[in-house]
């Protein structure tokens, strides 16, 4: 599955802006970094490279959360009036063609009896034995996607 925990993004986003309060390179230039919405983050500064070093900034606080990156889909800095303005994204959920494709490579590349079934914006996967659950998780591990992968069991 591909979720987001609320709390942790919540946690980076007022570190970022307690971090931007209070950092010398950032005086003076009306950076801030706040909610807008429940999926999207709103980054406010009044140069173009400001913004994005405010950006990094709250990649940083992610990464040291554990969240990974591939969540976030960022825009690029757009002057509107006399400030920056970027929207940052976050995505959850995994996608039906995204699902597919995962099933595919289990089917393909998985041991033989493990079936993977898609759950509304989530893939399941089921087998008897739990070392062919644990090599398909091993085999997703291994590829490349461009969202990020959480593995939970329900048992």
């Amino acid at each position: 599955m591909s979720k987001l925990d609320r709390q942790e993004v919540d946690n980076a986003v007022n570190q970022a802006a307690k971090e931007i309060g209070t950092r010398f390179d950032f005086r003076g230039a009306g950076a801030s970094i706040a909610w807008s919405g429940d999926n999207a983050i709103d980054i406010r500064a009044n140069g173009e490279e400001r913004a994005k070093a405010v950006l990094d900034v709250f990649k940083d606080k992610l990464v040291r959360r554990g969240i990974s990156l591939k969540t976030l889909d960022a825009g690029d800095p757009k002057l509107s009036g006399k400030e920056y303005r970027m929207s940052v994204a976050l995505k959850e959920g995994i996608t039906q063609d995204d699902a597919k494709k995962i099933s595919k490579i289990i089917r393909d590349e998985g041991p033989k009896g493990v079936r993977a079934q898609v759950q509304g914006e989530e893939l399941r996967v089921s087998a008897k034995k739990k070392d062919d659950l644990q090599v398909v998780i091993s085999l997703l591990k291994g590829k490349e996607f461009d969202f990020a992968l959480q593995f939970v069991n329900y048992r």
